[in-house]
């Protein structure tokens, strides 16, 4: 069994905090991407018809991802890292975890924020994947438990 650290990075921050982890722990690094990336006008908070704004205001709304054969049941360590939008995960990482099996598996979380922690990340990651136990685990770099 191995280690796997998985990521949705917009602007490149999260991504430089995954491989750090990855190269730390030994762990297979593999990016979750979306089929139509996300622009600097896509990423406006301030504007409430950019396209984060109104998938994060429908948290039913899945964006769809880069088709990808990852076989999560070869690893037992797993992180999970994204950035922080409206206070939990992108529903892009709601999309990821549907599509994949992480039954029984324990997911630590990572995420980078401009200034806002965790917030409801759990619950709302958790009707996703209400088989996964998640673990609060970092937050810009500083470990939170």
């Amino acid at each position: 069994m191995g280690t796997l650290v998985v990521y949705f990075s917009a602007t490149g921050n999260t991504k430089a905090k995954a491989e750090e982890i990855a190269k730390q722990t030994g762990g297979d690094l593999h990016e979750i991407k979306p089929v139509v990336a996300y622009t600097k006008e896509d990423l406006d908070w301030m504007n409430p018809k950019s396209r984060s704004s109104v998938e994060m205001k429908d948290k039913s709304f899945r964006p769809e991802i880069e088709d990808d054969t990852l076989d999560v049941s070869k690893y037992d360590e797993i992180y999970l890292g994204f950035p922080i939008w409206w206070y939990v995960a992108p529903t892009i990482v709601n999309s990821f975890l549907e599509k994949h099996d992480f039954a029984g598996k324990n997911v630590k979380l990572f995420a980078t924020s401009g200034s806002s922690g965790f917030g409801n990340t759990i619950q709302e990651l958790q009707q996703s994947a209400p088989e996964i136990t998640f673990e609060e685990w970092m937050i810009n770099g500083k470990t939170v438990n």
